[in-house]
């Protein structure tokens, strides 16, 4: 056997975290095994014709001091925001940390970016989360306003007690009427299917503590308190106002850090899939794997196992094989699937509606939730506002529409053109491009990006429960969890499991323990 080897499944986030760890706490030569052609996973930046897209937006944001200096060790954080002319490459003398005044590294450097999204619904923009704004008034109504109120009222004082399933748990913060106005049809967009067949520890994951009494207080306290701090340690992770970003989008960042792995000794195996794992003794000896390009097939002895790969294929890839009944609860498991069209405009034909400034008049949001629901369409990305380097020309807008689906159905089994056309259409249908202004396009489709909350998720403490006592197999990641789990959660699992190793820690509770899912889980006692 080759001696101190990690296999480590997945070049995303957890992946390569996990790696990197490895390399500069212990002895252990990691081997990462990507599948695709890219590394990086759903955090990858994919460069069409010089204008890049992050999939799904992925802001550098973290209550983890640990994660937030792990990343600006990466890349440098400007000391000051730049303007967005400096920015868009026309001068390049602002001010980074002195570790990235290289020349040669002056490319790899972290923005501070503000954050806005908001809400498109009724045809007009609402705040996220919903304040109480002229323009919300205006937007929905005296009346409505008045049903919101009483219904949030009520169910402060009259709340589901034992939540058990996500629509009971929004209720419970939002009340029943801001629910069915703002939540309901988006979620179950989102979904695929009824929120009150969703657990409830999605919306414990994904908007754990917000509520409508933090959203108000965070509000008041914006008007008379500027946090200029990267870290709002103490704010909603919804409601933050400014976070990291990558000059040339995230999947530059991990593009840098496998790029370090090589140059420390580990390896990064693109197009291989793993396809085996061997087990004796409640321990794994090797991993088999496939080149998809030569279809050359290989075996890797080794000490450890990280697995980011979805807990499905893992465990239907174990050998000797589980036990059926955690095979077909793993069989069961749902994934929800994710489709990203690229559209490259003259202009908009929404204008801008706020008093940030913008370039070109775009408007200024990061992403856009589009609740209209006579379209598809889920979130809009407008890339010039996550970093000006993510847009070949200045002069024009690069945009995502995103979709949400299920890989066979009607949305995934539209050919490219078709979905691209099919798409352009809903985005002009709800008048926020003309599509005459459309330049070119393009069509991303990423499979399994959110591991869900029903199924046979209810009786997923079966497959924790076998894969635990395998000694040397870590189960890290979104994926490799099955947890709708942030980047930082990602890699704070991948930190705790190498943790553990060098611990000499056999648990692994507190790998599971990483994520909001837990913090709401206490809460729930407390209450």
């Amino acid at each position: 056997m080759k001696k101190n080897t990690a296999v480590i499944i997945g070049g995303g986030p957890a992946g390569l975290t996990t790696a990197y760890e490895l390399l500069n706490r212990t002895n252990i030569i990691p081997i990462v095994l990507e599948m695709s052609s890219d590394i990086g996973g759903i955090s990858k930046t994919v460069n069409y014709k010089g204008n890049r897209i992050d999939i799904g937006g992925h802001r550098f944001f973290s209550k983890s001091k640990r994660v937030m200096d792990w990343w600006k060790n990466i890349m440098p954080i400007q000391e000051m925001p730049a303007r967005d002319d400096l920015l868009l490459g026309r001068e390049h003398s602002f001010s980074v940390n002195s570790s990235a005044k290289d020349p040669e590294k002056i490319d790899k450097i972290m923005l501070i970016r503000n954050r806005l999204s908001r809400i498109f619904f009724m045809r007009s923009f609402f705040d996220y989360p919903i304040s109480l704004k002229w323009d919300t008034f205006k937007n929905l109504g005296f009346l409505k306003i008045l049903k919101i109120g009483v219904s949030y009222i009520y169910y402060k004082i009259f709340p589901y007690k034992d939540e058990k399933s996500l629509e009971e748990f929004l209720i419970n913060r939002f009340g029943k009427e801001l629910y069915n106005l703002f939540f309901k049809d988006y979620t179950e967009k989102v979904w695929g299917v009824s929120c009150d067949k969703i657990k409830p520890e999605w919306g414990a994951q994904r908007i754990k503590g917000l509520s409508i009494t933090k959203a108000l207080f965070h509000a008041l306290k914006s008007s008379f308190i500027r946090d200029s701090s990267l870290e709002q340690s103490k704010t909603e992770t919804s409601l933050i106002d400014k976070f990291m970003y990558p000059k040339f989008g995230p999947g530059q960042l991990w593009e840098e850090v496998a790029r370090e792995i090589v140059e420390k000794g580990g390896e990064v195996r693109l197009q291989s899939k793993a396809v085996k794992i061997n087990l004796a003794k409640d321990e794994v000896t090797s991993v088999e794997i496939e080149n998809s390009i030569t279809n050359e097939s290989d075996k890797i002895e080794c000490n450890y196992v990280f697995s980011t790969m979805p807990v499905k294929e893992l465990i239907n890839s174990i050998s000797p094989n589980p036990p059926s009944k955690v095979i077909n609860i793993a069989n069961g498991l749902v994934y929800r699937d994710f489709i990203t069209v690229g559209v490259l405009l003259g202009k908009m034909k929404i204008n801008n509606e706020t008093e940030i400034p913008t370039i070109n008049d775009i408007i200024p949001d990061n992403w856009i939730y589009i609740q209209e629901r006579d379209v598809k369409l889920g979130r809009l990305q407008i890339f010039n506002n996550w970093s000006p380097y993510l847009v070949d020309n200045p002069d024009t807008v690069w945009i995502g529409l995103e979709y949400f689906c299920n890989e066979g159905d009607e949305l995934w089994e539209k050919s490219n053109s078709d979905f691209m056309e099919f798409a352009i259409h809903e985005l002009h249908k709800i008048d926020i491009i003309d599509k005459n202004d459309v330049i070119d396009s393009t069509i991303i489709r990423m499979p399994k990006t959110y591991p869900a909350y029903f199924g046979t998720y209810g009786d997923f403490h079966h497959i924790r429960n076998y894969t635990d006592k395998i000694d040397n197999l870590f189960l890290v990641g979104r994926n490799g969890m099955h947890k709708y789990n942030n980047a930082d959660h990602s890699m704070l699992t991948a930190m705790t499991a190498v943790d553990n190793i060098v611990n000499q820690i056999s648990t692994k509770e507190n790998i599971w323990e990483i994520n909001t899912e837990q913090d709401y889980h206490e809460s729930k006692e407390k209450e």
